[in-house]
């Protein structure tokens, strides 16, 4: 088959295709026109129950302490939170962590935007039993729970950029990933391509180190 006749065949297709998407417009344009009142009202009130029970979900989880990002004081509070909230994403930090404090940033911000997910923190040093039982070991690390159940982890910066400088945006599609919070970007492509970096807590030194309680700027291990 010559070229010609091949884009005179695809040109058809294309033809076809637009004819049938046109068919099915008109055809809702008509079905719109010719609806009665009784129909309209019946769409209507479908409309009005559907953002009722938003605005009731909504207010059912600010109810639950969503829209903040909250530091939790124990272990006992843990699972208290985890049973009252479908969606709950907890930050193991320790004071002395520089990278803790940034992570801070991101969630305070996200738990406003996603009321649909339960933001907390909790002390890892403190929290001895639930340290062992996650197996938290490098801080900071985000336990992603979902309906009382741990399903994903983000440990570190590597899933975020391996930056300290990375945008809320990027925290905000890798929890995406894990489906704990409603995402409406495109999963299948990280934000971090193109964007500016900001360090949200000011300018500081590089460190490659690995350490404790002295080495603020990287990752720490918790033992």
């Amino acid at each position: 088959m010559d070229k010609g006749a091949m884009e005179q065949i695809v040109q058809q297709q294309v033809l076809k295709a637009a004819e049938v998407v046109e068919n099915q417009l008109d055809a809702e344009i008509d079905r719109l026109d010719h609806m009665d009142a009784d129909e309209m009202e019946i769409i209507r009130q479908r409309r009005l129950a559907a953002m009722k029970k938003g605005q009731e979900q909504k207010r059912e989880w600010l109810g639950a302490g969503h829209g903040v990002y909250t530091e939790i004081p124990g272990e006992k509070e843990f699972f208290t939170e985890c049973k009252k909230s479908k969606n709950v994403v907890c930050h193991f930090y320790r004071e002395s962590t520089f990278r803790c404090k940034i992570v801070d940033k991101h969630l305070d911000i996200l738990a406003k935007k996603h009321i649909e997910t339960r933001f907390l923190k909790i002390d890892a040093e403190k929290s001895p039993f639930l340290t062992q039982r996650l197996k938290i070991v490098v801080l900071p690390t985000l336990a992603l729970i979902q309906e009382g159940k741990s399903k994903d982890y983000i440990v570190g910066f590597d899933d975020i950029g391996g930056t300290d400088d990375f945008p809320t945006e990027m925290l905000e599609w890798r929890l995406g990933c894990s489906g704990v919070i409603e995402y409406n970007g495109n999963l299948s492509e990280p934000p971090l391509a193109g964007k500016p970096k900001t360090n949200l807590l000011g300018p500081k030194s590089k460190k490659i180190i690995r350490g404790r309680d002295d080495d603020e700027d990287s990752d720490s291990d918790l033992d």
